[in-house]
């Protein structure tokens, strides 16, 4: 029994431990970057300071980028938005999608592993596990895949944190990533495609992209029934593997 017990308060503490740690990489870096390393923060401040950055790299610049990509999703204090527009600038439309996809992708399945191994302990301790096994199972439903998706896909949302957040619960992997790359597509192609019209200096079709986006955003608004059943479907399809 006192075997028992040691164990169990070791199993605590190492739990707790490891939520420590995910604070400090969710909360605790962001925050010291912006106090105590600012400058790392305002080098990549506008579209112009972002694309001098990657090209005093030329073609190390690509993997540059996609680790930048990956970072900003995995500490959530990098501007996303600015960087896909450099990347549409510098590498043009097709690349700079393939490269941001690669970049979004690596990031987001760092964050949610590293939430799965150090914070899905802690939650059914601090909680219990049958009191939150409940909840968890929710955060694996369908309405849970299609409120990822609407998150990702709304502009302007501090969506980041959702990769932790599903991490930390029951949600599969596969349609997780699937459907929080498809959420981000309309916004990333939208920046990158920006970005090139601003290198070629089409402005009046930059202003056009600009509203369809905008009427984009609105359509799928009205349309959210049909993009819950699709996004169903997909759910079905994946569970069924």
């Amino acid at each position: 029994m006192e075997t028992n017990n040691k164990l169990r308060k070791l199993k605590t503490a190492v739990s707790i431990l490891k939520l420590l740690i995910l604070i400090g990489i969710v909360v605790g870096i962001p925050l010291y970057l912006y106090f105590y390393h600012r400058e790392f923060i305002t080098e990549f401040k506008s579209l112009d300071d972002i694309t001098a950055f990657l090209q005093k790299y030329k073609l190390a610049s690509i993997p540059i980028y996609i680790g930048l990509q990956a970072l900003q999703i995995i500490i959530s204090i990098l501007p996303g938005q600015a960087f896909q527009l450099a990347a549409g600038y510098l590498y043009k439309f097709l690349f700079g999608l393939t490269f941001s996809l690669v970049g979004a992708a690596l990031g987001t399945t760092i964050s949610f592993y590293i939430a799965k191994i150090l914070g899905r302990d802690a939650v059914h301790i601090f909680f219990g596990r049958e009191k939150t096994s409940y909840y968890l199972e929710q955060l694996n439903s369908r309405k849970a895949y299609t409120l990822v998706f609407v998150l990702y896909l709304i502009p302007g949302l501090p969506k980041d944190v959702v990769s932790y957040i599903a991490g930390v619960s029951e949600m599969r992997f596969k349609p997780f990533l699937l459907l929080s790359l498809t959420g981000r597509l309309p916004g990333m192609c939208g920046c990158l495609l920006i970005g090139d019209l601003y290198l070629h200096g089409h402005y009046i079709v930059m202003g056009c992209v600009a509203a369809l986006a905008v009427i984009a955003f609105i359509i799928c608004v009205l349309k959210r029934d049909w993009i819950k059943t699709r996004i169903d479907r997909i759910y079905d399809k994946i569970i069924e593997r």
